[in-house]
């Protein structure tokens, strides 16, 4: 089974009131290179925290990250800043979409970001169209649905191709039909693209497109399933 990142034993505490608060309690998960992984849990249960360690945002308390494998547990701000501009996209329930800015200009900024070598223009129109949006490039966010606007934010963080892309609660705010929607891109652009997908959500419905499943409660992983790529990696590695 090929790897893009693992955890062990990874504890995160916040210093409260009276003490500290432990709101990871030894996790460890494998995230599979081209599939998508799922971290399922309520509000609450840690699956934020989880991704935002995993995801270059913060850093663990205890325990060690692998990504692409470098032990990215103990890195720098300045580490950590280069491989989110590099190496990792994110997609966030808010779609944060910059509103003066149109579609192709969102996308666009966030080569930008990331001193893009390639031909902007081309890369953009690329990431537009795997989403079925190059008919609406000049549109302002306010001009776009809701979906359309997540749509133009996958575009946008796959646009500097990263090895891996976070999703936190990417559907939170999105109707069935249209997470199903998400998903289905997600999937086109595991394939299309080779990019790693890890995504949070409370859910139910969308368990079964996780190739992995991870059930996040009080800190913990409590159950682990396997589907499509995520049962054949998983029999591979007994």
């Amino acid at each position: 089974m090929k790897e893009i990142l693992r955890t062990d034993t990874v504890t995160r505490s916040f210093p409260v009131a009276g003490g500290n608060f432990l709101a990871l309690k030894g996790i460890s998960v494998v995230v599979p290179e081209d599939t998508l992984t799922i971290l399922k849990g309520r509000s609450g249960s840690g699956k934020t925290t989880l991704l935002n360690i995993i995801g270059a945002l913060d850093a663990p308390t205890s325990g060690t990250v692998i990504f692409d494998g470098k032990d990215i547990s103990k890195a720098s701000d300045k580490e950590r800043e280069l491989l989110r501009r590099h190496e990792i996209g994110y997609i966030f329930q808010s779609v944060a979409l910059i509103p003066v800015m149109n579609a192709y200009e969102n996308v666009e900024y966030a080569l930008r970001l990331a001193d893009y070598k390639g031909d902007y223009r081309e890369r953009v129109m690329e990431c537009l169209k795997l989403v079925g949006l190059s008919k609406r490039a000049t549109h302002m966010p306010q001009e776009l649905s809701g979906g359309e606007q997540q749509r133009v934010a996958i575009a946008r963080a796959i646009a500097h191709k990263p090895k891996i892309i976070f999703a936190d609660e990417p559907t939170g705010e999105l109707d069935s039909a249209t997470s199903l929607q998400v998903i289905a891109i997600f999937k086109e652009l595991i394939e299309k693209e080779g990019i790693t997908f890890v995504m949070t959500t409370h859910d139910t419905k969308l368990m079964g497109y996780g190739d992995v499943v991870y059930e996040i409660q009080d800190g913990e992983i409590i159950n682990t399933e396997y589907h499509g790529k995520g049962e054949k990696l998983h029999e591979q590695a007994k």
